[in-house]
């Protein structure tokens, strides 16, 4: 069996990865998966982990991008059959994850397959003797990880300093003031939500769509200029 390590480019699969080399632990494939949907910053950062690793790196991207499935697929199946594109997803329909973990689950299911989860999150962790959870044994929490990863010099461009996760820019289960970050530092990645939006047969969020959260923080600005 193969020591295979899922990497998503933050800071726990990252401290995950590089603490294994460091231990002289066996990695035969680092697998990142690619949906099109990644802030830049962490494309240049799983680009750099590539350039620093003497360690086949395989980056996958599916065969049908986020846009697809998102606002084109036609279910086949089930009691949602013949229905256009999952629409936004939700925490009862996270089927991004599920794409992901199939299609790096693809061709490796009889391999070890390392998952950066770390110790303060344990909850997250499934009961399978095939995925293995290095951080979670060495007692790394969130925390530790961001630090171990600043010691070797990764920023990822200051998005943590910005926001406490860096997954898809365009994920509807965002806390509110990530979402207000990425309204005012990445208009353009802004822009591209709500053209998907309007192409989506679900809401944005149960508590706000996205027009909404848009009118919300030009709200929030136009009174912060009025308090200068």
């Amino acid at each position: 069996m193969r020591h295979i390590v899922s990497f998503s480019g933050g800071k726990d699969s990252t401290a995950m990865l590089f603490k294994m080399l460091e231990k002289g632990m066996q990695v035969d494939e680092v697998v990142f998966f690619d949906f099109g949907v990644e802030f830049p910053e962490m494309i240049t950062h799983v680009e750099k982990v590539r350039s620093m690793i003497d360690v086949p790196f395989t980056a996958i991207k599916p065969d049908c991008d986020f846009e697809y499935w998102m606002t084109k697929h036609v279910k086949i199946r089930g009691d949602h059959k013949g229905e256009v594109g999952y629409g936004w997803p939700d925490m009862g329909r996270r089927w991004c994850t599920k794409i992901k973990t199939d299609s790096i689950d693809r061709g490796r299911r009889r391999d070890y397959s390392y998952q950066g989860i770390a110790a303060d999150e344990s909850h997250r962790m499934q009961d399978d003797e095939q995925n293995r959870y290095p951080l979670i044994e060495w007692g790394m929490t969130e925390k530790d990880c961001l630090e171990y990863c600043y010691s070797l010099g990764f920023r990822w461009g200051g998005l943590y300093e910005k926001r406490r996760r860096v997954s898809c820019y365009l994920c509807p289960l965002q806390s509110l003031p990530e979402l207000k970050m990425l309204w005012r530092d990445y208009p353009e990645l802004w822009s591209n939500m709500k053209r998907l939006d309007a192409l989506s047969n679900r809401k944005f969020r149960p508590d706000y769509t996205l027009k909404e959260l848009e009118d919300r923080f030009e709200a929030e600005k136009a009174q912060c200029v009025m308090a200068l």
